[in-house]
């Protein structure tokens, strides 16, 4: 067999076992989505501590990304994916085991370390893969991160349907468990001549801001009826982020590049992510409560939850096809036109919903258009921060885009809330049906913010690529044309 067959054989084994594991890790961490109902019947708990199952899971991730993202910049990649990997797997097993509550928000937050992943699972196909391949498998592997939700929430509500919360998180451990397997055999070690030391004091301030901005985030209450606790908190998240940029500044090891960040392109995409993500999320969350919202509050469908997740399979299934479709149209648009023209898919989606609600299959169209927006979106927004980052970089880059989106995500469900809370009358359950009206317009004008940074960073010049980026390119570039 020759070294050219054999490359080829390596990178068709190894594409489909980075997709595979980035989306495990999304999917599972996903997974509190559906089960909060049933959490908090099942452990006797309210639905607001049911609730972080969810958040603890995004909390963790959210701190573990950056600081994976500088692990797998150094020579230990393969380590790292391996024991975080198992992380995940320990944590499915105490979501399991017939423990108390605490147990399963441990459990919770273990398996959301796995966020993390995404970005190492790019800078993997960055190193390993010919440079062509590499740009379709690192959208891909955007876009799975994505719709894993997508694919996790109508199979989770199954198993909880059919077996109970338990049987749902043991679906998780199974799943996970493969993942790992998956990693061991197929993960290559890292390219020689890489080192990475993590900044602890860094970690430690940008975990404890992230934790407080998520936290505030997501605890609406604490605002409306502690409104000085919340105000102290915010103000001790800021001071905490500000101590991580300065460290960042003078670490020779930053857990991000925040000089690089300054980028125009690179901080254009961020704000996009960030301000989109908020969006994105917004509509997903919307369309997902109003379908399983009864029928007695004179709106909604009143859809059981392995049905109302059914309604996410347009979302996963064109956001897949985006993903696919967008290296093709990235040879003829920019990546920056490409975000504009993805958000103003999405903002298309907000206005059917917004519009046009009256039917199951009118939320299934507005769904559907959703994920295109966010497959295409998601499949153009590497493309942006790579080109002006090093091959050596790539994790870390994408890891700090992926906590930007993660922060975004929490800022657009907590929008969410806070527009329906104040559309719900007092003593009612339920939230009036102009209330989501109210939503979906507060969306419109979130992808229009997005369109327009797009649009910003089209009218840009071409960035320069880095010196050391195109240095580190060669060698890919020589294997994919031999």
């Amino acid at each position: 067999m020759t070294e050219r067959t054999l490359e080829r054989s390596e990178a068709r084994l190894l594409v489909p076992a980075l997709m595979f594991i980035a989306l495990v890790v999304a999917a599972v961490a996903s997974l509190g989505a559906p089960l909060i109902t049933s959490v908090a019947t099942t452990f006797h708990v309210s639905l607001d501590s049911a609730q972080w199952t969810l958040t603890v899971a995004l909390l963790s991730g959210a701190v573990a990304t950056p600081v994976l993202g500088r692990l797998g910049a150094g020579p230990h990649r393969r380590a790292t994916i391996l024991a975080t990997l198992a992380i995940v797997v320990a944590g499915s097993a105490l979501t399991v085991l017939p423990l108390p509550f605490a147990w399963l928000l441990i459990g919770r937050a273990a398996q959301g370390v796995g966020l993390g992943l995404t970005a190492l699972m790019m800078g993997v196909a960055r190193d390993h893969l010919p440079e062509e391949r590499s740009t379709t498998t690192i959208a891909l592997i955007s876009v799975v991160s994505i719709i894993g939700a997508g694919v996790g929430y109508p199979l989770t509500a199954l198993f909880a349907e059919i077996g109970g919360v338990r049987a749902a998180y043991g679906f998780g451990l199974f799943v996970t468990a493969v993942a790992f397997l998956t990693a061991w055999r197929s993960i290559p070690a890292a390219p020689e001549g890489r080192s990475a030391h993590v900044n602890v004091a860094g970690a430690l301030a940008l975990a404890g801001g992230l934790f407080l901005v998520l936290f505030l985030a997501g605890q609406r209450s604490l605002w409306s009826r502690h409104l000085a606790v919340a105000v102290v908190l915010a103000v001790a998240a800021v001071l905490l982020l500000c101590v991580w940029t300065a460290s960042e500044l003078r670490s020779k090891t930053p857990l991000v590049d925040v000089r690089a960040v300054r980028h125009p392109a690179v901080a254009g995409a961020n704000i996009a992510m960030f301000v989109g993500g908020s969006g994105m999320y917004l509509l997903l969350t919307l369309i997902t409560r109003y379908a399983q919202t009864p029928h007695s509050a004179g709106y909604g469908f009143g859809l059981t939850t392995f049905v109302a997740g059914l309604v996410l399979v347009p979302f996963s299934v064109l956001g897949f096809v985006a993903g696919k479709l967008t290296p093709r149209v990235r040879t003829l648009i920019d990546a920056p036109v490409l975000l504009a023209g993805s958000a103003v898919i999405v903002g298309g989606g907000f206005v059917l919903f917004a519009a046009a609600r009256s039917n199951l299959a009118e939320l299934l169209v507005a769904m559907g258009v959703l994920g295109f927006g966010v497959g295409s979106f998601s499949a153009a927004m590497p493309g942006v921060i790579l080109a002006v980052t090093p091959k050596s970089e790539t994790s870390s880059a994408m890891s700090f885009n992926y906590v930007v989106r993660s922060v975004g995500y929490s800022l657009g469900s907590a929008i969410g809330g806070l527009a329906l809370a104040t559309g719900t009358d007092t003593g009612h359950l339920f939230p009036n049906d102009h209330a989501y009206t109210t939503a979906a317009l507060v969306g419109i004008a979130a992808m229009a913010v997005t369109t327009l940074a797009g649009l910003a960073l089209a009218r840009q010049r071409p960035p320069e690529i880095n010196p050391t980026a195109a240095t580190v390119s060669v060698p890919s570039q020589g294997r994919s044309s031999r």
